[in-house]
């Protein structure tokens, strides 16, 4: 696995038909069924037409509520590609220059941006103001400063805010999430969550500090932050942590090679994480309770997901994550639902917070005090 945006998908013909357990709060058969869908649909502009917006737009193509409207890219041949993959009117194509005029296009709801992380800020900012919808990919912002400007942007503007996290929506993870709710796990005790891969090209923008504001806790150990809170289902009240770099040519100053960092929690519970960019392999949370265990391995892939309790295995079937995400995040923005765990803005301020938190504990070597 040379990057977490590598993972092979299986779409299958059943996946667009299967049911979720209701209990879990995913979305129901009628939503994922071949019935024709009559109520609102959320039409969306992708920003950023690189791999994983690619990845996005082709999972939308079974979406029942949401639909790809537009595209905004640097890159004109990008543009005049997509267009003709997805039938986009000219009309619905934007650059990185003149994308504020979706102000004036009323085929376009949303915005998703996809784009490096060190744009999100000024990106989101300009579709808030624009009077769209703003869907950013995680992390939201460099850091918390930035996620809180965000928000306020949104907020001023007066429409909605959220961001990728796409195992909110995942039927495993929602199972655990009800069994530690409805209490068969007992009182949680404890979160293991591992999360990292061998990265490739030294020069690609997720190793550069402006575009990325880090290594690897920014692209794929915020994995393991975000899963130990909707896990255990509290906020952290501290964190430790330390870090390591094997390779300083690679991993120059400000982008974190391996970190190593623990939470505790109100209760008592404590969250032991790994984040890296130097080790293959790494996929997995595991929680453990009084009266039980689960266990998901890999747990943020893009599928399938596989988990085991101490009831079992979990046999929930796969389906596109993106495709449940913007099918449940048209209706969270069009029709006011509420998800099982929060995608908004606010969720991904707290994990700026952390993420914060983390590298001035690595770098001080000194507990650090939490107030989500």
């Amino acid at each position: 696995m040379n990057s977490r945006r590598d993972f092979l998908q299986k779409m299958t013909a059943s996946a667009v038909a299967f049911s979720f357990f209701p209990r879990s709060g995913s979305a129901t058969m009628n939503e994922l069924s071949d019935q024709p869908y009559q109520g609102p649909v959320l039409r969306v502009a992708i920003m950023g037409l690189g791999s994983y917006g690619s990845r996005v737009a082709e999972a939308m193509q079974t979406c029942k509520k949401a639909k790809l409207a537009g595209v905004i890219s640097g890159t004109p041949s990008k543009i005049k590609d997509w267009q003709s993959k997805y039938n986009i009117p000219e009309k619905n194509c934007y650059n990185y220059e003149n994308f504020d005029r979706i102000k004036d296009n009323p085929d376009i709801d949303a915005v998703y941006v996809i784009t490096p992380n060190g744009l999100h800020r000024e990106q989101v900012i300009r579709v808030a103001k624009a009077g769209k919808h703003a869907i950013c990919e995680k992390p939201m912002a460099l850091n918390a400063k930035e996620g809180q400007e965000m928000i306020d942007a949104c907020k001023k503007a007066k429409v909605k805010l959220l961001v990728g996290y796409r195992m909110h929506f995942e039927p495993k993870t929602l199972e655990i999430i009800r069994m530690r709710k409805d209490g068969e796990l007992g009182k949680v005790l404890f979160f293991q969550g591992l999360s990292g891969f061998r990265i490739g090209d030294p020069n690609q923008w997720r190793l550069d500090r402006k575009l990325a504001g880090g290594g690897a806790m920014m692209d794929i150990g915020i994995y393991s932050i975000n899963g130990a809170r909707y896990m255990i289902g509290e906020e952290p009240i501290w964190v430790t942590a330390e870090e390591t770099k094997t390779d300083h040519v690679k991993f120059k100053e400000g982008v974190d090679e391996t970190i190593q960092f623990q939470l505790g929690f109100p209760s008592g519970a404590v969250a032991s994480c790994l984040s890296t960019y130097t080790m293959n392999n790494l996929d997995r949370f595991f929680l453990n309770g009084e009266k039980g265990f689960a266990e998901l391995q890999p747990s943020t892939g893009y599928g399938p997901i596989k988990g085991r309790t101490n009831k079992g295995e979990l046999t929930h079937p796969h389906i596109t994550h993106q495709t449940v995400q913007m099918d449940e995040m048209s209706g969270i923005i069009l029709e006011g639902k509420q998800p099982i765990v929060p995608v908004d803005g606010e969720e991904g301020l707290k994990d700026l917070k952390i993420i914060d938190a983390i590298f001035l504990a690595a770098k001080t070597g000194k507990k650090v005090d939490l107030k989500l």
